[in-house]
C-alpha cells in the first residue's frame, strides 16, 4: 500500500500505523501474525485469509466471506477466512 505509506513496514509497526490512520480491520495472509502480535487494547482487528494463492483469481473466491467477517469482527479480535 504505497499510497498509504505502509509499504515495507514490519507487522507491529504496520498495525500501529494502520490503526493510527483509522483502519478498523487488517486483512492479511500471514498465518503467523496472531502469534507474533498482541492485540490486547488495540482498536484494530485482524482477518487472516487462507487461500490457494495470493493471485486475484484465487482471492475472489473469498470476498463474500471476508465481507461477512468484517461485519462481525470486534477490535482486538482475530478471525480466519478461507481454507
Amino acid at each position: 500500500m504505497p499510497k498509504a505509506g505502509l509499504a515495507g513496514k514490519k507487522n507491529g509497526e504496520l498495525l500501529s500505523i494502520a490503526e493510527h490512520i483509522g483502519f478498523e480491520v487488517f486483512l492479511t495472509m500471514d498465518k503467523g501474525i496472531e502469534y507474533e502480535q498482541n492485540l490486547t487494547g488495540r482498536s484494530i482487528a485482524i482477518i487472516i485469509l487462507r487461500s490457494k494463492s495470493n493471485r486475484l483469481v484465487d482471492l475472489l473466491d473469498h470476498v463474500s466471506d471476508c465481507l461477512a467477517a468484517m461485519r462481525s469482527i470486534q477490535p482486538g479480535q482475530v478471525m480466519r477466512v478461507g481454507y
